[in-house]
């Protein structure tokens, strides 16, 4: 299973998302899997979930939403995610959490070019614990 997992500003828009997503994933697996292909699910915390959700109909996916990602390792740290969420990256956590036990990271989050939207790719294995 790959679950991306989103985290916003105020400014976001479903265009920032569809670019953190291309961002996020690395060329070869994008290509391999046809750019959409690369998530079986997307995931917002609630108050990013109706944006998310206008991506995840255009993408034709499922909608995963989290309710908390407080003291979730992440790879990146930022100030606000850490102050606000009590994590280092909401995009992190909430595709971690999301894909539950057993989930890595493909890689840390990406941004979108106009710094409102950061997403992470996720895979979890059926059966695997972290």
């Amino acid at each position: 299973m790959r679950v991306a997992g989103f985290g916003m500003n105020s400014r976001a828009t479903v265009e920032s998302l569809r670019a953190a997503l291309a961002a996020a994933g690395p060329a070869e697996a994008l290509a391999a899997l046809g750019g959409a292909g690369l998530a079986e699910a997307l995931a917002a915390l609630p108050a990013h979930a109706a944006m998310v959700a206008e991506l995840a109909r255009a993408l034709d996916l499922p909608l995963i939403e989290v309710a908390s990602v407080a003291g979730i390792p992440t790879l990146s740290q930022s100030l606000g995610s850490l102050a606000t969420h009590h994590t280092g990256s909401v995009a992190e956590a909430v595709a971690l959490a999301a894909a539950g036990p057993g989930a890595r990271l493909l890689a840390p989050r990406a941004t979108s070019a106009d710094r409102c939207a950061t997403c992470a790719i996720v895979v979890a294995w059926p059966g695997a614990s972290t």
